[in-house]
């Protein structure tokens, strides 16, 4: 179990990678622009914090700043360019497609980091390769829902 949490620190970022799963799924499936939709994505928002935060205080498992660090700051500009628009209103006739946009590639990013994390766990595979394939498939499946669905949900912000 210490390999799996890592300390206190570890703990942490793993409770609240599950908290910002649910509440990002959440979010995902939720009728948008409701009191529930937007209370989800704040607790979304409100674990996706520490777990990013912890993200940059994890180095168990090379000992140096990698590649799941770089992946916490896509993350982290994901999450900012998600809620920006909320807060400014900007830009003017597409905040909420911005807003959609980036939110929907956060919560796919979460879902590339658990799946990686998953699939590295299987006993005798190569642990790139594991990463590769789960990033990969996660991207792949969500890229091409998004691009089906895309327009039939901006029509709906519009």
């Amino acid at each position: 179990m210490e390999n799996l949490i890592s300390g206190t620190v570890g703990g942490l970022h793993l409770i609240t990678a599950i908290l910002a799963m649910i509440a990002g799924t959440a979010v995902l499936v939720l009728p948008k622009g409701t009191k529930l939709h937007k209370r989800m994505g704040y607790a979304y928002v409100a674990s996706m914090t520490p777990m990013l935060v912890t993200a940059f205080m994890l180095y168990n498992l090379f000992g140096y700043f990698g590649v799941f660090h770089i992946a916490a700051i896509v993350s982290s500009i994901t999450l900012l360019g998600g809620m920006v628009p909320v807060f400014t209103k900007r830009p003017k006739n597409d905040w909420i497609a911005y807003h959609f946009a980036f939110m929907y590639w956060s919560v796919l990013g979460l879902y590339a980091a658990f799946f990686s994390e998953v699939f590295t766990r299987i006993p005798e595979t190569p642990f790139f390769g594991m990463v590769g394939i789960a990033t990969a498939l996660t991207f792949g499946i969500g890229g091409f829902v998004f691009k089906k669905r895309k327009q039939q949900w901006f029509e709906q912000f519009a």
